[in-house]
């Protein structure tokens, strides 16, 4: 089922075909960068099927993305529940957590943002979801870009607690969004 469309992409449910180029991306060192490992063949495809399920469960998730011009499956994004576990046990959880994450030859292109901002656009006209966080570590200024060309704002730096002492990717920074508009009338 297709989602969401802007100019250039269809945000969908994920498909079989999809799994090799996502397994092929997660293994990518440079799409890893700002992650503290790469991400097993199994993990990748875990992942993929947990977004659909996710999809699937609550009309929203990280929904494969494919431009329409190729064709061709270039990543995902979407948003999703974050919760706390006994990895993650941040004081903003529960949240809704907007992300990305396209294949290399698919960086510098304005996809990412684009993809961002229909989500933002989904949100705003299909859920009554109030706001919308994104954390990255303060290194990866490629997304922090992201975050900030679709009107999301600083709102904390912190220490991730799934990452070692000492670590280049410890600290964080956390960006927030309000997706519900004051109307001016009623509907």
């Amino acid at each position: 089922m297709k989602y969401i469309k802007t100019k250039r992409l269809i945000l969908r449910d994920w498909q079989e075909s999809d799994l090799k180029t996502f397994i092929r991306m997660n293994q990518d060192p440079d799409v890893r960068r700002y992650f503290p490992t790469l991400v097993t063949p199994e993990e990748s495809v875990a992942y993929a099927r947990t977004a659909q399920k996710c999809i699937i469960d609550r009309g929203f998730g990280l929904f494969a993305v494919e431009r329409k011009d190729t064709n061709e499956f270039i990543g995902f994004t979407g948003i999703h529940v974050l919760e706390a576990d006994d990895t993650l046990d941040f004081d903003f959880l529960p949240c809704i957590e907007i992300g990305w994450r396209l294949q290399k030859k698919h960086w510098n292109q304005g996809f990412a943002t684009e993809a961002a901002r229909g989500v933002l656009k989904f949100v705003e006209r299909q859920t009554d979801i109030k706001e919308v966080y994104a954390y990255t570590a303060v290194r990866n200024i490629p997304s922090i870009n992201i975050m900030e060309k679709i009107g999301m704002e600083p709102v904390q730096t912190f220490d991730h607690p799934g990452i070692m002492d000492g670590h280049s990717l410890k600290r964080h920074v956390l960006f927030k969004k309000s997706t519900q508009k004051e109307r001016r009338f009623k509907l």
